[in-house]
């Protein structure tokens, strides 16, 4: 399949999803009324997703390359901002593993993602 766009790339896909799952978290009554990591992991799900669409603006496979790895770290962030969500009782188990996991999941499509631009470099 021929990426047109940067809503046919997979993983803006799962990047979508992970801050579909991260809003619907922070709309938690605890949850919502801690501003500073609300907003901290709101950001950096959607940061995710944001590079992702950005690179593909970016006129060149180094150039997307480069934000792709900007999203990579955003996944990262996600995951971390999940532990102080989780021992501050914000979250449940489950809920911790589904984005957890879709955080992880997402990261590991970029790079493959990145594997295969790379490839195309001379």
């Amino acid at each position: 399949m021929k990426i047109e766009r940067f809503e046919d790339i997979e993983s803006w896909k799962l990047a979508r999803e992970l801050t579909r799952l991260v809003y619907s978290a922070t709309k938690q009554p605890d949850f919502s009324k801690d501003f500073g990591l609300k907003d901290q992991i709101q950001r950096a799900a959607g940061s995710a997703m944001h590079n992702i669409a950005e690179g593909f603006d970016g006129g060149s496979d180094a150039e997307f390359i480069r934000f792709l790895r900007y999203a990579q770290r955003s996944c990262t962030e996600v995951k971390s901002q999940l532990y102080a969500a989780l021992d501050q009782d914000y979250i449940f188990d489950e809920q911790f593993q589904l984005i957890y996991e879709q955080a992880t999941q997402t990261h590991r499509k970029i790079g493959g993602f990145i594997r295969y631009l790379a490839s195309r470099s001379p």
